[in-house]
């Protein structure tokens, strides 16, 4: 027996001793993560951490660094927009300081980007009553449709920060729709809510509402994506939408975080209003694909591609400017188009459309998918086309050029 329980402790004391992770102290763990930071190896230095607070969990100089870890960690992937490893990792810091109410703010801001509207509510309102988090309570108020409680806390928001341009900019932009969206009718389907206004025909709501669920499934299976959350839809007189949107002439459709369609003068859902719909739907799954990380040409190309499988329209303007050597530079094309005359922005579409249009046929819908990926990564538009179409071995430079060979007058430069 005694030799059983000598056996015993040298086990015991074995099983403490065995391996590096569990030799060393507080202050050895914290060094060894710190070193690990300072390198780089933020993942190595987590796991470190982690190590050291499950032996010594009330050391309070490890729980900081590790708080301060997680935190980091969740900086890192709010960058490459992802938005739920970034909550949670906020929320394991909060765990470990929980009087910190930045962290529970920055929280908040990663569910809100995942648009998981009621956590982040829950967020914004233990965060205080400072400027930003009612600035935030208030664009949870707009994205839902709560225009009248957007203003009142954007409001509040602007009394704490006087000078603040974006939220007075926000305030601006709410006030010119208030007049025009408090006296609209409403209607659901199962992912849109949409607004319109009473002098619209009868049955047309109605009509836009089914196109709005066609769209989500098409476009859906071709980017791979069925959003979740509620989609918002308003459909305005000609009239209203020049007011509200502030856009160009030529402009039939507009997404701003909600699809703002102008279909004053008919009485039923026309093939281009069809055409309309399934374009601007297009823009909603991109940008959330790629979290505004992608150059003008691709998305409007993409989303011409979605609507002129509804509403096929002309392309004169591009077969001339082939045919003249004077296609529009992809550094223009980039950009914005709103501030092109209506005669250039026809050009734009249609190059951007054409541009799109082979890539799809060319490469399939998987490799489009996989560009919008790495976009929604942050890579540059070069890098996320390299590696999407790394079977291929090719570049930007060479799906261009691929491109202008196949018009019918192949147009060189750019």
């Amino acid at each position: 027996m005694a030799f059983a329980r000598s056996i015993l402790v040298v086990l015991i004391l074995l099983a403490f001793s065995a391996g590096p992770a569990r030799a060393g102290d507080p202050l050895t763990y914290n060094a060894k993560a710190q070193a690990l930071i300072g390198s780089g190896d933020y993942q190595k230095a987590l796991d470190e951490l982690k190590s050291g607070v499950s032996l010594f969990p009330y050391d309070l100089t490890l729980r900081k660094s590790l708080a301060a870890a997680y935190a980091r960690m969740a900086e890192m992937d709010l960058k490459l927009n992802r938005y739920a490893e970034a909550a949670d990792y906020f929320g394991r810091a909060r765990e470990l300081a929980p009087a910190s109410a930045d962290l529970g703010f920055m929280r908040g801001v990663a569910l809100y980007l995942g648009k998981e509207y009621d956590g982040a509510r829950a967020e914004f309102k233990q965060a205080g009553e400072g400027a930003q988090p009612l600035f935030f309570l208030g664009k949870i108020s707009y994205d839902t449709g709560d225009l009248p409680g957007a203003l009142a806390l954007w409001r509040q928001a602007l009394e704490k920060e006087p000078g603040n341009r974006g939220i007075r900019s926000a305030i601006e932009k709410a006030e010119r729709e208030l007049p025009v969206e408090s006296k609209m009718d409403k209607g659901y389907s199962s992912m849109f809510d949409l607004s319109f206004d009473a002098e619209l025909p009868p049955g047309l709501a109605g009509e836009v509402l089914d196109a709005l669920e066609s769209a989500y499934n098409g476009v859906g299976a071709d980017l791979g994506l069925f959003p979740t959350t509620r989609i918002p839809v308003l459909l305005y007189t000609k009239s209203d939408y020049g007011s509200v949107t502030a856009g160009p002439d030529w402009s039939g459709g507009l997404y701003d975080g909600k699809i703002r369609l102008p279909v004053g003068g008919i009485s039923r859902l026309t093939p281009q209003l069809r055409g309309v719909i399934f374009h601007e739907f297009t823009h909603v799954l991109i940008a959330e694909l790629t979290r505004g990380n992608i150059p003008t040409w691709l998305n409007e190309g993409l989303a011409e591609v979605e609507g002129n499988k509804e509403f096929s329209r002309p392309s004169g303007e591009l077969s001339r400017a082939a045919k003249r050597g004077s296609l529009l530079q992809l550094s223009t094309l980039s950009g914005s188009f709103t501030k092109m005359d209506g005669k250039q922005a026809g050009l734009a579409y249609q190059q951007s459309h054409s541009m799109a249009a082979f890539m799809v046929s060319r490469y399939g819908w998987y490799a489009l998918q996989q560009i919008l990926k790495n976009l929604g990564e942050r890579a540059s538009i070069e890098t996320a086309v390299a590696r999407a179409l790394s079977d291929w071995s090719l570049d930007l430079p060479a799906v261009m050029e691929e491109w202008r060979q196949s018009l019918p007058a192949a147009a060189k430069g750019d």
